[in-house]
């Protein structure tokens, strides 16, 4: 009898299909895993922005979360939206209950529109509570800011920042460098568990089809660290993956803002 691999996104629903959950369960499946998920809060999203969030009962999603882990089990945990301080502490409990390894944090603060997604306390509480369960955390420069209280203009000061953040946590952090003004797009691992730095140059690809990339690039690293990938070799097929989705995405139009990455790209076009 063949066995999935398991992989359980715990974020926010975006009715648009770009981001969240509606993007991680299209990601994971196209990199071999079965996905499931447990929603935080449901957003009413599109191309063009975030128009309402209504958050679900913390009560709700904890039996979400246990629904799953009680019966199907997960490999990997990929955490997207957590918005306040409540839905956190809830999370951290559960993996914490459930002993859950392999869990990648897409620190979620902003949206692709610009539209804030957390309330501010919840930043602290997600790295005193969540961020030392956390194999690997990765944020944007905007997010990686916030959380290092250091401005990011460069590769060399990306690579601190990732540094500083990977020590402090004691953690793996994949720093993306999207929102530098270069012509090439650079990633950097700093790899806590092999104290190693590894940088990904790849070229930018022009295109305004860049929403969930975030949430895309964490779920493909999940999937693929759910299927016993090391943390390089993972955060490599994911950025691969990640590249090739945003370049066959380009050629579409959808809506009238920033519009999806395509994710299945590796079966139809």
């Amino acid at each position: 009898m063949k066995h999935y691999h398991r992989v359980l996104t715990i974020a926010g629903s975006d009715s648009g299909g770009g981001a969240g959950i509606q993007a991680d369960l299209k990601t994971i499946s196209a990199c071999g895993c079965f996905g499931t998920s447990a929603i935080t809060a449901i957003t009413a999203q599109n191309t063009l922005g975030v128009t309402a969030i209504h958050p679900l009962p913390v009560s709700t999603l904890e039996a979400q979360v246990r629904a799953v882990l009680d019966d199907i089990g997960t490999d990997a945990v990929k955490l997207g939206m957590l918005h306040s301080v409540e839905v956190i502490e809830c999370v951290s409990r559960l993996l914490t209950e459930y002993a859950i390894s392999n869990i990648v944090v897409d620190p979620v603060m902003v949206a692709t529109s610009g539209d804030k997604l957390i309330q501010d306390e919840a930043i602290s509480a997600l790295q005193e509570m969540v961020f030392p369960q956390a194999r690997l955390i990765t944020p944007n420069i905007p997010e990686a800011e916030i959380i290092s209280g250091r401005k990011i203009s460069n590769e060399a000061q990306l690579e601190e920042t990732a540094t500083q953040l990977a020590r402090q946590f004691s953690l793996s952090v994949l720093a993306k460098g999207g929102h530098l003004e270069n012509d090439s797009l650079v990633d950097i691992l700093y790899d806590y568990e092999m104290s190693e730095v590894h940088r990904f140059t790849n070229r930018k690809v022009a295109t305004v089809n860049t929403h969930g990339t975030g949430c895309t690039l964490s779920s493909a690293l999940a999937s693929f660290l759910a299927q016993g990938l090391s943390l390089t070799a993972a955060t490599d097929r994911a950025i691969g993956y990640i590249r090739n989705a945003i370049k066959a995405g380009a050629a579409y139009r959808l809506g009238e803002g920033h519009g999806p990455v395509h994710h299945y790209h590796e079966f139809w076009g």
